[in-house]
């Protein structure tokens, strides 16, 4: 089984992606950590990309499919959950042409769907320790100390970009990019809308009946 999963900054994506890896042995795919990858690997490919990060443009399309070609070539046998990739349409239809030259299908698309508040309730409490990275919410799981990091004893503070503005700004970006992706894979039939509003262990039961309506 291959799947698709989007959804707004916020929406649990990440989340059910590890979950369904842990439960079907899907490999999950996530082309900004492949990215990382490469560059923290220094190879050529890596090298490239660093060099237009540097120089603060987006790296090219065709070069993030590259790096997922290779992810895909290696894992395929093993079904693979793309997590928020593609993002655009003409990503998409990059990855078309990828899982082509493997004799490979997409299975369906999970779109991730939350209100805007909620993203902001779940980002916008979200607190980041300055020393270890260790993620707290302020409503659901602050530092037992406040300020002060549970596991480092680092400074807990907000990121710059999980401001209110910021993550606005990421929400419209999305939308733009997004919204022609979503109706070409409902086109298609692929498409799923999973209300991903309540809380994590709400969603996980009905997220298992999803799946064994795909398989």
């Amino acid at each position: 089984m291959n799947l698709i999963f989007l959804g707004q900054q916020g929406s649990g994506k990440g989340t059910f992606a590890q979950y369904v890896s842990a439960r079907k042995g899907l490999v999950q795919i996530s082309a900004g950590d492949l990215l990382r990858a490469e560059v923290k690997a220094e190879t050529d490919l890596g090298k490239k990309a660093k060099e237009i990060m540097n120089a603060g443009e987006l790296v090219p399309d065709e070069l993030v499919a590259e790096l997922v070609e290779k992810k895909i070539e290696k894992e395929k046998s093993n079904g693979v959950i793309l997590d928020g990739y593609p993002r655009t349409l003409t990503q998409a239809e990059l990855l078309e042409k990828i899982l082509s030259n493997h004799k490979l299908k997409i299975n369906a698309v999970i779109n991730f769907v939350i209100s805007d508040e909620t993203t902001f309730k779940r980002i916008g409490g979200r607190l980041t320790c300055t020393q270890c990275g260790k993620i707290y919410n302020k409503e659901s799981n602050p530092p037992k100390e406040e300020g002060k990091c549970n596991s480092c004893g680092g400074e807990v503070v907000t990121r710059d970009d999980d401001t209110k503005q910021a993550i606005k700004k990421r929400l419209d970006v999305y939308r733009q990019q997004t919204k022609p992706l979503i109706d070409y894979y409902k086109e298609k039939g692929l498409l799923k809308e999973f209300d991903a509003k309540p809380a994590l262990d709400e969603l996980k039961p009905k997220f298992d009946e999803l799946l064994k309506e795909l398989e």
